[in-house]
């Protein structure tokens, strides 16, 4: 008997392939990418069959995408799919894989703004941050310039994340922000929960302002308050435009901290696990332009030390 592979359509095919892998088993804002995919292919290619999936239409699909999207964006899009494909042709719905050796093209990448301060800029902005003796906002800065945490990681510290006898920070949750009710959820991903090291003079500070606080609540504001990234990051550009130094993002102070550390010389893999990066390929490819400068000084000092023997 002759293998009957599969005729529904794609689009539809990748829409209950997340209802039976992903729906309740990833992040609401993971989930909500797997559904923008689904509803762009579907509108990419609405009428395409899953026996007609081959090489060249898969490839198709993703030159249409990357039309009026970067290369970045659009190798995003393709691993989103391919998921989906791997487990179509393991399940016998095709015959090949259409993804492979797809070809990930794009449109030219906008001017992409500073994502990081230097070390002199990053001081301005710290020495102008009116720190108060209760917490607020600028000490939400400060934190963030000093261990390079995420938004929602920040969000959701409470008096008992915090080691004063080991000068630490522990992480192990987030804040959901973004919906009308915050709540804590797990972190990014299992490499997130992490212990941060942070100086003795910055764990003294918080150690006055929240020893009155619940043990068990957010820090830096009400469990009934609303808080809004955008609200924040246009004060922390108010701050940058008044200051005349390049305007940076919260997320901008987590891209200064690790750009700081690794001009220091700390190791790529010490700064991943500060970051709480997955892997340290993530790390390297996020600051690979600081990477090869400081390969180029090591050049330098391997030249010049060969030069002695």
């Amino acid at each position: 008997m002759s293998q009957k592979y599969s005729t529904k359509l794609f689009y539809k095919y990748y829409l209950d392939w997340i209802h039976l892998y992903k729906d309740n088993a990833v992040r609401p804002v993971t989930l909500n990418k797997y559904y923008l995919v689904q509803r762009k292919l579907q509108e990419l290619a609405p009428n395409l069959h899953m026996n007609e999936l081959t090489r060249q239409s898969y490839q198709r699909i993703l030159n249409l995408y990357a039309k009026d999207h970067e290369k970045n964006t659009t190798l995003d899009f393709h691993h989103h799919l391919k998921a989906s494909l791997f487990d179509a042709v393991d399940d016998g719905l095709l015959k090949t894989d259409p993804t492979r050796r797809a070809i990930i093209k794009g449109c030219e990448p906008s001017s992409k703004k500073i994502k990081f301060l230097n070390l002199y800029e990053l001081q301005t902005l710290l020495r102008s941050l009116d720190l108060k003796a209760e917490l607020n906002w600028n000490w939400f800065f400060f934190l963030i310039a000093k261990t390079g945490l995420r938004f929602a990681e920040a969000l959701a510290l409470t008096p008992e994340d915090f080691d004063f006898e080991k000068q630490s920070i522990i992480i192990n949750k987030s804040w959901n922000y973004k919906e009308k009710v915050g709540h804590f959820q797990p972190t990014k991903n299992e490499s997130s929960n992490r212990t941060v090291m942070v100086d003795w003079q910055l764990m003294q500070q918080f150690q006055s302002m929240i020893q009155q606080k619940e043990s068990d609540q957010p820090i830096f504001f009400g469990k009934d308050q609303r808080v809004y990234n955008s609200t924040l990051n246009q004060k922390l550009e108010s701050y940058c435009k008044k200051l005349d130094i390049p305007i940076i993002s919260i997320h901008g102070l987590r891209h200064t901290h690790a750009s700081l550390l690794l001009y220091e010389g700390v190791s790529v893999a010490s700064v991943a696990k500060r970051l709480g990066h997955n892997n340290t390929t993530t790390t390297q490819e996020t600051y690979i332009h600081i990477i090869r400068e400081l390969e180029n000084k090591d050049n330098d000092k391997i030249l010049h030390h060969l030069s002695q023997l």
